[in-house]
């Protein structure tokens, strides 16, 4: 077996292998973990952020999978949004994405690690202070008794 590539017996058939490369395994577990609320995106990196500028579309972005002795470890960079406890992000992230990726692929992964690259902030948007300004003239009675 390739060192990219993950193999995977059905048990339908002894004859018959299913190989699955590395990079689809990294696409499913990147599409996983953008599908939850609490992520905002998946961090490129420097190498990853070239590509993009030169116009090459990612989809495996931010993810890194190895294959060693038929083991699948998967390693996510990502950016959280802001709100939510980091630890509970990271475990829902984690769950999410060995499920995912052993649902549909089923490959075995022994260890999903979360790196969390950055934390988006919501937008604060300026408020527009309602001040009314009277356009009647103020008139000031000077009544001395």
């Amino acid at each position: 077996m390739a060192k990219s590539e993950a193999e995977y017996n059905d048990n339908n058939s002894e004859d018959e292998d299913l190989r699955i490369t590395d990079e689809s395994i990294a696409i499913v577990a990147s599409i996983a973990a953008t599908e939850l609320e609490n992520v905002s995106s998946m961090s490129s990196g420097f190498a990853g952020g070239i590509a993009e500028a030169l116009g090459r579309r990612n989809l495996s972005k931010g993810v890194k999978v190895e294959t060693m002795n038929g083991e699948i470890i998967i390693d996510l960079f990502v950016v959280v949004k802001y709100g939510k406890k980091l630890s509970d992000i990271a475990w829902e992230i984690q769950e999410h994405v060995k499920e995912s990726v052993e649902r549909l692929t089923g490959v075995v992964v022994s260890a999903v690690n979360i790196h969390i690259q950055g934390i988006k902030f919501p937008e604060i948007v300026p408020k527009e202070e309602n001040v009314q300004v009277d356009s009647k003239p103020v008139h000031h009675s000077t009544n001395r008794d």
